[in-house]
């Protein structure tokens, strides 16, 4: 009896599913992220794209990205002045 419960203590056949599920959790709070981050410009995109199957006129509501141009004095910084 006391060999089988050491038996089971040493036994690391539950490891690899523990490392799967850690993975699938990473991987569940990174897709969270993106879709809290992208998630209007996503919801405009498939919107154009069902209105234009639907075969209403595309109306693009979509912002582009405005990019500024960094430097690595101004990398950290968040001001609007461009300096």
């Amino acid at each position: 009896m006391l060999r089988r419960m050491r038996k089971l203590f040493r036994s690391e056949s539950g490891q690899g599913m523990s490392e799967y599920l850690i993975i699938v959790a990473l991987i569940a709070v990174a897709a969270i992220g993106v879709v809290t981050v992208f998630g209007k410009d996503i919801r405009e995109l498939f919107s154009a794209s069902t209105d234009s199957l639907a075969g209403n006129s595309a109306t693009n509501n979509a912002k582009k990205a405005a990019v500024k141009d960094k430097t690595l004095k101004s990398f950290g910084s968040h001001s609007t002045s461009g300096d």
